[in-house]
């Protein structure tokens, strides 16, 4: 929209307040107020919701693969040829073979249910899940035979071990006497501790050398299932459709959206619940923006009066109207856009400093599954809200402006 000169001078004095005009400038400042509060608390919501899904996809899928390979049972005797069928599958970029079964973990009279880990060495030591996530101690010493294993965080702050303590696990599946099942218990060394950011892993994982899991399960050279990863997350179903067909009968797949269907369907319902709700607040910001330009033509209606008898042409005078209603929106699109960088940036602080002044815990990992407020920013997203900030503002002043553009000056200055 190309301004005359007359017509940007013209806006750019509607902007600012006038003589008696207290009122309405107080409205428009509202109104770009609201406008910045609605944008960034989209741009906020939508970020730290598009954080939740991608730190829990990469944490669940790096530990969990795309997708698992479980044999019936909990046993898959003949793992190496599935692994090997799963190479050979197109699209299927990694198979390794994996033991996890839940037990129990003591230290010094202290007990904790746990998830034993049984992995490859070498898969171990590449994990980028598991091996960046090291705070205490080192994998290396994750040996097969060692009695060393690595454990999450959490675990180790329940059940009080550190680095060099000797844990207990307990295996309920031991050998059989005439009078019953004899527990196994077998103490292993803690040689590593890490933090992976998903409370129920860090708070449950032991991860050793899957040689050793074998031992203490009594699984002879078995492994449970086989953890596969594939080039496109999103088509993992199409992908293993063949391999599917190969273990039929002897095994069962399962993908990260069969394992993990609640959690991530009851995410994508929240996003879009909290997008709609939050584009409210925008709604409210240009009905603000509406009142105030209606307002504005009402007390300039002389000044439009004297401009239309002045040569002023109904385009001309729409024109300078639309130009204060986007004006107003866009500065506070703008204002809005750096308030929700900044609040992004500092997001962790801001949450700490809230729990410090409150005294509330607001982010407890128990609940929240991550240890840290995520954040992840789709330009998309941010194009899209910033498209719809920008088009509400527009259609606010549609009718202001023609209300204005339709101002008849023989009427209005009739008894002048």
């Amino acid at each position: 929209m190309i301004l005359a000169r007359y017509e940007r001078m013209i806006a750019r004095r509607y902007l600012l307040p006038g003589k008696g005009e207290g009122f309405i400038f107080l409205v428009a400042s509202i109104s770009l107020v609201a406008v910045m509060l609605g944008v960034a608390a989209l741009i906020i919501v939508m970020s730290v919701m598009n954080g939740f899904r991608a730190e829990l996809f990469d944490k669940i899928v790096g530990l969990n693969g795309h997708a698992v390979v479980q044999g019936y049972g909990g046993r898959l005797p003949d793992w190496r040829q599935v692994v090997a069928e799963a190479k050979r599958t197109p699209g299927v970029t990694e198979a390794v073979p994996l033991i996890e079964q839940p037990l129990m973990a003591s230290f010094e009279g202290r007990v904790e249910g746990v998830l034993v880990r049984g992995m490859q060495r070498q898969d171990i030591l590449r994990n980028p899940t598991i091996k960046d996530k090291v705070i205490s101690g080192s994998l290396e010493a994750l040996r097969p035979g060692s009695g060393n294993v690595g454990i999450g965080a959490r675990l180790a702050e329940a059940l009080g071990a550190s680095v060099g303590g000797s844990i207990t696990i307990i295996s309920p599946q031991g050998q059989t006497t005439p009078f019953g099942t004899v527990p196994r218990i077998v103490d292993y060394t803690v040689a590593a501790i890490f933090e992976v950011g998903v409370y129920d892993y860090d708070k449950a994982f032991v991860v050793m050398p899957i040689e050793d899991a074998q031992t203490l399960l009594m699984l002879g050279e078995e492994v449970g299932m086989v953890e596969i990863q594939t080039e496109d997350a999103e088509a993992v179903g199409e992908i293993l459709a063949p391999l599917s067909a190969k273990v039929a009968g002897r095994a069962v797949i399962n993908d990260w959206r069969n394992m993990n269907a609640s959690l991530f369907e009851a995410l994508a319902v929240e996003r879009v619940a909290m997008f709609v709700v939050l584009s409210l607040i925008i709604l409210v910001a240009v009905f603000n923006i509406l009142s105030s330009l209606i307002m504005l033509v009402r007390a300039k209606t002389r000044d439009i009066a004297i401009l239309r008898t002045m040569g002023a042409t109904r385009r001309g005078l729409m024109k300078v109207f639309m130009t204060v209603g986007i004006t107003i929106g866009a500065l506070g699109t703008v204002a809005g856009l750096v308030l929700g960088a900044v609040f992004l940036f500092f997001r962790q602080g801001v949450v700490n400093f809230i729990q410090l002044v409150t005294g509330q815990n607001l982010w407890d990992p128990s609940i929240r599954f991550l240890t840290e407020l995520p954040s992840k920013t789709d330009p998309f997203e941010v194009l899209a809200v910033v498209a719809m900030a920008m088009g509400f503002s527009f259609l606010a002043t549609l009718y202001p402006a023609w209300k204005a553009a339709s101002t008849d000056p023989v009427q209005v200055l009739r008894y002048e």
